[in-house]
């Protein structure tokens, strides 16, 4: 309580979690699918739909306090925090996605649309943090075949798509939980649910890029599983296209890497010590191994994965990486991610800004295992040391 403000807010809303502190090792081995489980079965008992939401959310509330005291308490490794973290999304998703479908279909009395919500960005790859959005694409199939059915199902799908984000964004007294749709095609203009063949017809002639890179971490998570996993088959090439890519795509990612460089660091803030836009920070390193995976995965099935560090692993192993420059990586990586949770826990609020000194930066020390007698510069010196090792790797093998 005294290092996490995280904490001490979730422990006011929940304060019947206390009790989890009783038993470390019940409150360490939690079996994620048992959480999910019991969480849609809880907001499923309530035929209201704010009704639904809010029990879901209460007892994400009481899983975050878990995984938050487990965590600095040194009882649970990094991925499996973020792998907790992101099944606990998953599990208040695909609640809101069956209340929200289950009263539509009540409304309609039909369901002209079978839907399948995918994971993307850091959600599909199990990499959350504390603070993290949820990154996804709606997709649907229309149940039957007629003229107007595909038009019927996209309207079926998108309010229930629509019930789902402003049912998990309201105004609560937990922070709103953001549903991010801002990768689908065309962006944020574009519709926010298409069918299958409506992505087929676009990712085949219209896909960019940027697009292509980030379908690889597209993983099914709430839904139709059929739908789903059609989804996934149908942008496999898109993503792991044949022959890698051309000349003229890799120097496009670089460009729009470089971009990214110049622009999207806020201003003010030091490049040595952001965790997500820094020099040999999260970007840098995700950048790297997807510009690999888009080269490569079309003969390289090891290299087919959501998984950063899963992909890190499988390029050193291919010889797409040297073992020493895969193991920089990773380790920048492990601590960007690993700080950037620490910020959030401490202040309370997504943070991936290190501070540079004072009561703040003692604190974020002891959250990292820090000794109360260590100089807490010793973190920065540590972080500044790891990412500048990583960004040396970066310049070596995303600009070659």
């Amino acid at each position: 309580l005294g290092t996490s403000g995280l904490v001490a807010d979730l422990l006011v809303r929940a304060p019947e979690a206390l009790q989890l502190l009783a038993d470390p090792a019940a409150m360490a081995n939690r079996d994620p699918a048992e959480v999910a489980t019991s969480l849609r079965a809880t907001a499923g008992r309530h035929h209201e739909l704010g009704t639904a939401v809010t029990a879901a959310r209460a007892l994400r509330r009481h899983e975050l306090f878990r995984i938050a005291c487990a965590d600095l308490l040194g009882l649970l490794d990094l991925d499996v925090v973020c792998a907790a973290l992101s099944s606990v999304w998953t599990a208040v998703l695909a609640a809101a996605l069956d209340v929200a479908l289950r009263s539509e279909i009540e409304r309609r009395h039909a369901q002209p649309a079978r839907i399948a919500v995918i994971g993307m960005g850091r959600l599909g790859g199990a990499e959350l943090g504390y603070g993290s959005d949820a990154d996804v694409l709606f997709v649907c199939e229309p149940v039957r075949s007629s003229a107007d059915a595909e038009t019927e199902a996209v309207r079926f799908a998108a309010s229930v798509a629509e019930s789902v984000r402003n049912l998990l964004g309201s105004p609560s007294q937990d922070p709103p939980l953001v549903v991010d749709t801002g990768l689908r095609p065309e962006g944020r203009n574009g519709p926010l649910v298409r069918t299958l063949s409506s992505y087929r017809a676009y990712y085949t002639q219209w896909a960019q890029t940027w697009e292509a890179q980030a379908l690889l971490r597209a993983v099914p998570l709430a839904g139709d599983a059929d739908v789903g996993q059609r989804f996934v088959a149908m942008i496999d090439p898109v993503r792991y296209p044949a022959g890698g890519l051309t000349a003229r795509q890799t120097t496009e990612i670089r460009r729009l890497k470089a971009r990214v460089d110049a622009e999207r660091l806020p201003r003010g803030a030091d490049p040595t010590t952001h965790t997500k836009l820094g020099r040999g920070g999260l970007a840098d390193v995700e950048w790297t191994i997807q510009l690999l995976q888009l080269q490569h995965a079309h003969e390289l099935p090891v290299l087919r994965t959501p998984s950063t560090t899963t992909a890190l692993r499988a390029a050193a192993e291919a010889g797409l990486l040297a073992q020493a420059d895969a193991k920089t990586l990773l380790a920048a990586w492990q601590l960007a991610t690993k700080t950037r949770n620490v910020l959030t826990l401490v202040r309370g609020k997504q943070v991936d800004q290190l501070p540079s000194s004072g009561r703040e930066l003692a604190a974020v020390a002891r959250a990292l295992g820090r000794s109360a007698d260590d100089d807490p510069g010793e973190v920065l010196d540590e972080y500044r040391r790891t990412t500048r090792r990583a960004r040396a790797v970066v310049e070596r093998s995303f600009g070659a």
